[in-house]
Formats: structure tokens, sequence, C-alpha cells
């Protein structure tokens, strides 16, 4: 399982209003929910707390990824959402998070669910792939450099 298939351009988003990890996390669940009708907003938005309770996803460096199992949902899900302001996300460095890729996977999907988040954490581990994806001029350009 890659990256590109979870990603597609209708969710890679760039210039969303950050305000508040809570406030990104309901913006993502409603935002997810009319992309994809099997998945309810409600529990989209609290599996994705509960898991940020267990510990933040902020990873460093200005990026989080968010993530978590969901009952409805028949394959993995991500999303690339680059932020117009940075917000404060408990990241483990501390520093506010402007970029991330939030990542649904059916309840089962085990083994897939870390080979997509190892895939994501090598990728936002390079640092010219992160200088290239805050510069990026759109969402165009940034689902483009995911597929690259």
């Amino acid at each position: 399982m890659s990256l590109n298939s979870v990603l597609t351009p209708l969710r890679t988003l760039d210039g969303v209003p950050g305000g508040s990890k809570k406030r990104l996390l309901e913006f993502f669940s409603k935002f997810i929910s009319q992309q994809i009708p099997t998945l309810e907003s409600t529990e989209v938005f609290d599996k994705l707390i509960a898991r940020e309770r267990l510990g933040s996803t902020g990873i460093g460096e200005g990026i989080a990824v968010p993530h978590c199992r969901i009952s409805n949902c028949t394959e993995s899900v991500g999303t690339f959402i680059r932020l117009k302001d940075k917000i404060d996300f408990d990241a483990i460095d501390g520093k506010p998070v402007d970029m991330l890729f939030v990542l649904l996977v059916p309840e089962e999907a085990t083994d897939e669910h870390l080979q997509l988040l190892s895939s994501l954490a090598e990728k936002f581990s390079d640092p010219d792939f992160c200088r290239t994806l805050r510069t990026a001029p759109n969402s165009d350009e940034l689902y483009q450099l995911w597929m690259g």
C-alpha cells in the first residue's frame, strides 16, 4: 500500500485556516464525511481526538500526522493539508504545525496502517521534500509532489 493510493487531488488542501488543533480536526472530519458519505463526521472527530489524547501526533518540524482506525472505512484514506497559519499541535518539539497528513484506515487494517505511517515518516524526514511542500504555489503542485 503506497501513499499514492490514499491521496487524491481533492484531498490535497492548501491555505486551510487553522485556528486550533480541535477546530482543524473538526474541519477535517466534516470535510472527509462530505467526500466519503459512509464516514460519519462525529465518529471521525471522536476517534482522532481519542488518538490525540494518547499522545500528540505532532511529529516535529511543523508536521503532524493525525491518524486513527474507523469502523465504516472500507479503504485507507489520506488528506494532505497545508495551513494558512501555523497552529499549536502539542508537537514533540514544541514547534507549531503548518502541514498535516491525516490518515484514516479500516478498523482491521493494522499492517496497512503501520506501513502508511512508516511511509509518511520517511517522506517527512526528508528536509528537502518538506521545504518543497512549503514553497509549492498551490494544491495541484502539492499533489504532484506527493505523487512524485
